[in-house]
């Protein structure tokens, strides 16, 4: 049994790889950027974290990032803190993720992102939305659509 079963039972189905692409948007809901992501998701065996994620993203003109994401259960919460970014998720609903989080190079008052992450019913399709505020303002938004290959 993992230790999330109880807390956080959605975790399992998203274990594995997914792909798929992230289109950010300004306010008005013009396109400011868009590329191709890879991420993967497991339990990891050496007790460092409870879940760990590295998502890789590719730009068109071959640019390439990959981010490592380890994550800590705390009760209900899965906890990121890390070099980049700090931040929890939690379970809503059989269905749905909410994650409140920052990029630690905006940290300051009124910057902060919600990231709503919505799985499809046959855990084959998921959709993730960020609402990005700086100054309690919107400033951008990211809408991701993703499909489990592995």
């Amino acid at each position: 049994m993992n230790a999330w079963e109880k807390e956080f039972p959605i975790l399992d189905r998203h274990l594995g790889e997914w792909e798929g692409e992230y289109v950010h948007l300004d306010p008005e809901g013009n396109e400011i950027d868009r590329h191709v992501s890879h991420l993967r998701m497991w339990v990891p065996e050496d007790g460092y974290c409870d879940l760990k994620q590295v998502n890789t993203y590719t730009w068109s003109d071959g640019r390439q990032e990959a981010v490592e994401f380890p994550g800590v259960l705390k009760g209900r919460d899965v906890l990121f803190e890390t070099d980049r970014i700090t931040g929890h998720m939690h379970q809503t609903d059989e269905q749905t993720i909410l994650l409140t989080w920052t990029y630690k190079e905006l940290l300051k008052p009124g910057n902060y992102l919600y990231e709503m992450i919505q799985l499809s019913k046959d855990g084959q399709q998921k959709v993730r939305t960020w609402h990005w505020m700086e100054a309690d303002r919107l400033v951008r938004r990211t809408v991701i659509r993703e499909h489990k290959v592995g």
